[in-house]
């Protein structure tokens, strides 16, 4: 029987600080994955450290947007969108393949942790986790994996300012089941920490439930920036 074979897609915007990092991990645990980095317009440098590494293209600002590109970039049966602040367990390469070998399981995600604790990062963590198990939610930070087949059946992601991730594991969860692994993923809580967990939580869930009443993403984009910037002057 043929491997399947898995693309390993990784969007980035101003993550010079770590992105070689990154990708070094990405190579030295998954080796036999194709990697390509997806830069949405950085000042940093970041595009120019990320092809020292990875085949590196560009595509216009936008979370959808650059995903979209990586996934036409690459030719793996199994689209992997991590994220380059998030540490991926060498495990987890076997646990999605232990996953999509039940034809019913159109993608999915890995469990959540935090690199840093706190009693809102905690809280988030957990209820993450059982949004993702419960509600069939899985978020960017948790690792998102999808069949290729799925993934160009629904015409790749929405290419919405904000919640693409949400609306995709809505259309997925309508294709099929979505697996969360039993394995975590550990992302960064900088940026939840820098605006207070509690708030962003609130906050989050605030646009989330904008999101699913129809207002317009393009405001809730707006809404987004303005609660985080005056998450920043409050810290």
């Amino acid at each position: 029987m043929t491997r399947t074979t898995v693309s390993i897609v990784v969007p980035v915007l101003d993550e010079a600080a770590g992105i070689e990092a990154c990708l070094l991990r990405l190579r030295t645990d998954f080796p036999e994955c194709e990697l390509v980095v997806v830069d949405g317009g950085s000042t940093d440098g970041t595009a120019a450290l990320a092809a020292r590494h990875a085949r590196t293209v560009t595509a216009p600002r936008g979370r959808g947007r650059q995903l979209n590109a990586g996934a036409a970039a690459t030719s793996g049966d199994v689209l992997w969108f991590v994220h380059a602040d998030c540490v991926v367990p060498p495990a987890a390469l076997g646990a999605l393949r232990a996953a999509l070998a039940d034809p019913r399981v159109v993608g999915g995600g890995l469990r959540l942790a935090f690199d840093r604790r706190s009693p809102g990062l905690d809280w988030l963590r957990v209820t993450s986790n059982l949004r993702a198990r419960r509600l069939h939610q899985v978020f960017g930070d948790q690792a998102m994996f999808v069949r290729r087949t799925v993934f160009d059946a629904l015409g790749g992601f929405p290419e919405l300012p904000l919640m693409e991730d949400f609306e995709m594991s809505r259309r997925l969860a309508r294709r099929g089941r979505l697996a969360v692994l039993d394995v975590a993923v550990t992302a960064s809580a900088r940026r939840i920490a820098a605006h207070g967990p509690w708030r962003m939580i609130v906050l989050m869930q605030w646009l989330k439930l904008q999101y699913l009443l129809g207002v317009d993403p393009e405001r809730i984009r707006r809404r987004y920036e303005r609660g985080t910037r005056r998450g920043r002057r409050a810290h």
